[in-house]
């Protein structure tokens, strides 16, 4: 697994690879207050559900609130064999929002 910032996330979909997916592991809730724009939530406590609907990306960029989380779910998601998996370990969302970048809603 890597490691990214939220400015270093940020530059990276501003050219996106082909086949990327934001995977958001956030509560539903807090994902329906705002999210990365293009993100998909699935929650960190039901991402070994799906861990095989990520295996075809070639990139999966992980983030939270403030990086806990998606540190476990990249965890749990590499036991499970995905090596496409880059975290968003230092900040989440509501530095990606304190930056002023896009959010959706």
């Amino acid at each position: 697994m890597q490691f990214m910032t939220i400015p270093e996330l940020h530059a990276s979909l501003q050219s996106p690879t082909p086949n990327t997916l934001v995977l958001d592991v956030r509560t539903p809730g807090e994902f329906s207050e705002g999210r990365i724009p293009g993100a998909r939530n699935i929650p960190v406590d039901v991402v070994m559900r799906h861990h095989d609907e990520l295996r075809p990306f070639q990139t999966v960029y992980i983030y939270c609130r403030a990086g806990a989380r998606a540190q476990m779910a990249g965890q749990m998601l590499e036991i499970q064999g995905l090596k496409n998996l880059v975290c968003v370990d230092d900040g989440g969302f509501p530095d990606w929002q304190e930056a002023g970048y896009p959010v959706e809603r």
